[in-house]
């Protein structure tokens, strides 16, 4: 099974003034431009989630449906508050096994530094961190469902390594 983990694409400045509800802020066009590049590019090499769950915060909403845009299954996105900045990882874990047993490949899209935290944790580091830059993508695989530790790291890809 494969987990591919998504940090959300370049938004709009945290404490802009005209997105007083943080929870609200887009990505900028650039944003958008960049990342679906990035999506055109891993695709065709194999990236395409059957299922995504997106935190249902508008920018990472928005990098989840650019996900289910350029991949070939054309995956449904469910919204997950346990994908939020304040959510709830076992929940999150929960979700995960019971999708797991209808797909073999499904989306995470979320937050720094959580998603930084999960890519960790997933390969076996419980206090660990790996930076995950805007717009990038893991790829964890694991035999069988989805378990704590028990994952590999296959690729960790960023828009600027792929020239995006």
């Amino acid at each position: 099974m494969e987990l591919y983990i998504v940090r959300h694409a370049w938004a709009g400045h945290f404490g802009d003034p005209e997105w007083p509800d943080d929870d609200q802020r887009p990505l900028t066009d650039d944003g958008k431009e960049r990342f679906a590049r990035l999506v055109g590019i891993v695709a065709p090499r194999g990236f395409d989630p059957q299922v995504i769950a997106s935190s249902p915060l508008v920018r990472c909403r928005q990098t989840a449906d650019l996900v289910a845009q350029g991949v070939p299954s054309k995956p449904d996105v469910v919204e997950l508050h346990a994908l939020a900045p304040s959510g709830n990882f076992d929940a999150l874990l929960q979700w995960t096994a019971s999708q797991a047993r209808r797909h073999q490949r499904i989306a995470w899209v979320g937050h720094a530094p959580g998603v930084g935290r999960m890519v960790a944790v997933m390969i076996g580091s419980s206090g660990g961190w790996i930076r995950v830059a805007k717009g990038s993508i893991a790829t964890v695989r694991f035999d069988g469902p989805p378990k704590i530790g028990a994952g590999e790291l296959r690729w960790l890809v960023t828009a600027k390594l792929l020239g995006c």
